[in-house]
């Protein structure tokens, strides 16, 4: 068997010039190439300015790599985005694989609402809703004060069963709140079932409402003055109406406070924390966790504006902010906490504005109370569970829960 011939290497070839047809060619390849890329339109630089927002601030970054972040954006942008109702659509189909309902899109609407919610107002018809369990009906809780439901007599326990001829069943509580809220002197259709059984239906005005986050009064049993403050969300007016309420000469003469957080579904956690601070001396309240896992606690400073004994109200609807409060209460034994466990909402949101009059909700840091406990999915226990069902009326004159937990504090006052 012979050996291999090893190869001669072979000389270049001197190249050839090219026809006209190639060299006009390769130019236009050339020119195509260095063509710059075609700006986005208004509508996709939306979805891109909302991708860059929740990717710099999401508190979990590694939900990101399980749904494909990156080619979710690039798949959104391939599709039709040729108004900013796709933008919306787009955006919010973008962030639902990320699992996390309070990472969201708000469009105008929305994000307006919910700002002036923050603000303590809102315009609409003043009722405040619940899903009752027992038949999944929403019902009124209450009529605010002053309120166009309040001026045409709905009370406390009627379903509402349609508004502007859509069925609540179908809208879901968020829809329905939704579909109550609207511009000052517009109209709504409702149609009611009463506490009897009996079917009416009412038109109502839409109007600006004070939701009266903050709400005092005084009670006398026997030879004991008892002070009683419901907290119904955490706005911007909260705090000073807060200090106010504790600081006044009424409030002065109480021997023991009731602090109701029911249907408290949170709002801003900084004025949680500062009626936390009017009421823990020098106390953790809470510790918040970020995307990079760095914890964060926040302590109470020096002084109280009240501190005596004292018994907080708590159930299914007390979230979020009010359940930092809850939390910071019963972990530094300030508080006995009595009614139902809390909703279970350990997550804090902050508000984007995208520039169009929409936002973005955005889950940026994780909340622990000061033992160390995680709420989300949680919630809280409280150390009194009271007997269902519970009063649809929280502070008013058949508020039994309210009663227990007056029996409660007197028996602490001895």
């Amino acid at each position: 068997m012979s050996a291999a011939r090893p190869c001669r290497p072979r000389l270049p070839t001197p190249p050839r010039p090219l026809p006209n047809a190639a060299l006009a060619l390769l130019l236009g390849l050339w020119l195509l190439l260095a063509a710059p890329v075609l700006a986005l339109s208004d509508a996709q630089q939306l979805v891109v300015e909302a991708w860059r927002l929740v990717n710099q601030s999401y508190v979990d970054p590694a939900r990101f790599e399980a749904v494909q972040w990156r080619r979710l954006r690039q798949g959104t942008l391939e599709q039709p985005i040729h108004s900013t109702g796709d933008a919306y659509d787009a955006i919010s189909a973008m962030l639902a694989p990320l699992g996390d309902p309070y990472t969201r899109l708000l469009r105008p609407e929305d994000y307006a609402s919910l700002m002036a919610n923050t603000q303590g107002s809102v315009s609409g018809v003043g009722l405040q809703l619940a899903l009752r369990s027992a038949d999944d009906r929403i019902v009124v809780i209450a009529p605010l004060d002053g309120s166009p439901a309040a001026d045409a007599g709905i009370q406390s326990g009627t379903a509402v069963m349609s508004v502007n001829g859509t069925d609540t069943a179908v809208l879901g509580l968020e829809g329905t709140a939704s579909a109550l809220r609207g511009d000052a002197g517009s109209r709504v259709l409702l149609q009611l079932e009463t506490p009897a059984g009996q079917r009416r239906e009412v038109e109502l005005e839409r109007r600006s409402v004070d939701l009266q986050p903050v709400r005092s009064r005084l009670i006398r049993t026997g030879d004991r003055l008892l002070g009683y403050l419901r907290i119904t969300q955490f706005s911007e007016p909260v705090p000073a109406q807060v200090q106010e309420v504790l600081s006044s000469e009424a409030f002065s003469a109480i021997e023991g406070l009731i602090l109701d957080l029911r249907n408290n579904s949170g709002g801003l956690v900084s004025a949680g924390l500062a009626v936390a601070n009017d009421l823990l001396d020098r106390e953790p309240i809470v510790t918040t966790q970020d995307r990079d896992g760095l914890s964060t606690p926040a302590d109470a400073g020096p002084g109280v504006l009240f501190g005596g004994p004292m018994v907080t109200l708590v159930n299914g609807g007390t979230a979020s902010a009010s359940e930092i409060l809850a939390g910071a209460l019963q972990d530094d034994g300030r508080s006995q906490l009595l009614g139902s466990r809390t909703f279970g909402k350990g997550l804090i949101q902050t508000l984007i504005p995208l520039g169009d009059g929409s936002g973005l909700a955005v889950t940026v840091a994780r909340y622990l109370t000061p033992c160390g406990r995680a709420i989300q999915n949680l919630g809280i226990e409280p150390d009194v569970t009271l007997p269902q069902p519970e009063p649809f009326n929280p502070g008013g004159d058949d508020d039994r829960w309210l009663d227990q937990a007056a029996s409660v504090l007197l028996e602490l006052l001895g």
